[in-house]
This record gives C-alpha cells, sequence and structure tokens, in this order.
C-alpha cells in the first residue's frame, strides 16, 4: 500500500517546492491542506481530491477535534488505498503541527515520510538578501514565536537576550503582539537602531517588505496595513 505523505510546501511560490514534494503532489490522489498553502500548489494538480482542514488567525474552533478530523481522514484515505498527502506550508516540522500527526501515524503503525519545505524566514532571507548568519557579525539564527500555544510571553526575554548576545532573530506569527514584542527587545538590548525586517506573504506575487529600526519599525507597520502572514527577521540588513 501507498505511504501517507507529509509535505511542506515551502511559502508559496510553486518553484520553492523540492523536487519530491512537486512529484507527490502531482500524483496525488487526495490532498489535506492548509490555510497558507497557495493556490498556485494546489493547482499543480487538478484531479486530486482537495480538502481543506486549516485554520485562520482568531478561529475559535476546537483544536483538538480539528486535528483529531486531520488524524481520522489521513488513516481512512490511506485504508482505502489513496495516495493521500497532508500539504502544509513552509515545513512540516517548523510550526506546521506535524509532530501530532506522526504520533499519531506511528501509534496506528501506518507507515509515512515526511518532507522538507522552505520555511518563511529562509525564503525571505534569500529572496530579500538579508544575511541571517555572517562571518564576523552573527553565527547563529533563532527561530522562533513571542508566545507559547496559550499565549504566555515568558520565552521573550530569552529571546531578547539572544539578540542582545549578537544573534539574528526571526519571528513567526508576531504581527498582532508587536506591541509586547518591540518593547522587550528595546529593554533588554538597549539599542535602538537594531534592523528590523518584516515580510508579508513571502515569495508571492503580492510580496512585500517593509524595514525599520526597533525604535520605529511600530509605527512604519501601523502606517502600511501590512497583511498577514508577516515573518519578522530582526538583528539583520538586506544587502542592496
Amino acid at each position: 500500500m501507498q505511504k501517507i505523505t507529509i509535505i511542506g510546501a515551502g511559502p508559496g511560490d510553486p518553484e520553492l517546492l523540492t523536487v519530491k514534494a512537486y512529484k507527490l503532489i502531482k500524483n496525488a490522489d487526495v490532498i489535506l491542506h492548509d490555510n497558507l498553502v497557495s493556490s498556485n500548489i494546489l493547482d499543480l494538480n487538478i484531479a486530486a481530491e482537495k480538502i481543506y482542514v486549516g485554520r485562520k488567525f482568531g478561529d475559535q474552533s476546537d483544536q483538538i477535534s480539528r486535528q483529531d478530523r486531520i488524524n481520522q481522514l489521513l488513516h481512512e484515505y490511506y485504508l482505502k488505498g489513496k495516495k493521500v498527502i497532508r500539504l502544509k506550508s513552509g515545513d512540516p516540522y517548523i510550526y506546521g503541527r506535524a509532530a501530532e500527526e506522526a504520533r499519531y501515524l506511528v501509534k496506528h503503525e501506518l507507515p509515512f515520510e515526511v518532507v522538507p519545505g522552505i520555511t518563511a524566514s529562509i525564503a525571505a532571507a534569500n529572496t530579500l538578501n538579508i544575511p541571517i548568519t555572517e562571518r564576523n557579525h552573527s553565527n547563529a539564527m533563532l527561530i522562533c514565536t513571542a508566545h507559547t500555544a496559550d499565549y504566555s510571553f515568558e520565552q521573550l526575554n530569552g529571546i531578547a537576550h539572544m539578540l542582545k548576545a549578537g544573534n539574528t532573530i526571526s519571528i513567526y506569527m508576531g504581527l498582532k503582539s508587536l506591541h509586547r514584542i518591540i518593547p522587550k527587545l528595546l529593554e533588554v538590548c538597549k539599542d535602538e537602531t537594531i534592523p528590523v525586517n518584516a515580510i508579508s506573504n513571502v515569495s508571492r506575487e503580492n510580496q512585500q517588505i517593509i524595514t525599520g529600526t526597533l525604535a520605529n519599525i511600530e509605527s512604519k507597520i501601523a502606517d502600511s496595513a501590512i497583511p498577514m502572514p508577516v515573518v519578522f527577521i530582526i538583528g539583520a540588513t538586506p544587502i542592496h
């Protein structure tokens, strides 16, 4: 029987798919996809049955029930002999909740594989020439969210100290929490000139970037009404 495949669709541009992901998408019978998977990627396979299983910002639906439904669909289509794929934006194991599905599949002894995808911060860094690591400047990059699943901001202090030490940080899902993030970074780093890049819709036709500093990025974003999804790269400046 076929394997279940969990695939990272990358940030949105179909040309940034891995060759393996492209082939699997083209040959799939069923595609369970998230909200941020681009229509250009879904359109690579017109014949496949496509089932939306994602969520949007502010979605108040029960997440346990949602995940149970996804697991059940993967299980059912596999038993029917279908080539079923779970298609996630970015990389499955970077805020893609692939771990929950993988544990279910292992528990039920269902064969599967995970295909990596390019995560938004890496795509943004390359398309916009932002050196996230650079000799004599930054030797590490931290990919993080500013808050936990229950919107606790306890880890923000540690993130700020990573930035203060000269590392680059990339913050996912931080647009609506910027009023909490920036003051803490300023409090710890005590440097208003640290560069901040806010990138919306990475790699897509409507990609936007706002560059600023810890001192002015909040006002710049407020003036622009930049849309979600946004990834932040802080501590590195684009090469022009």
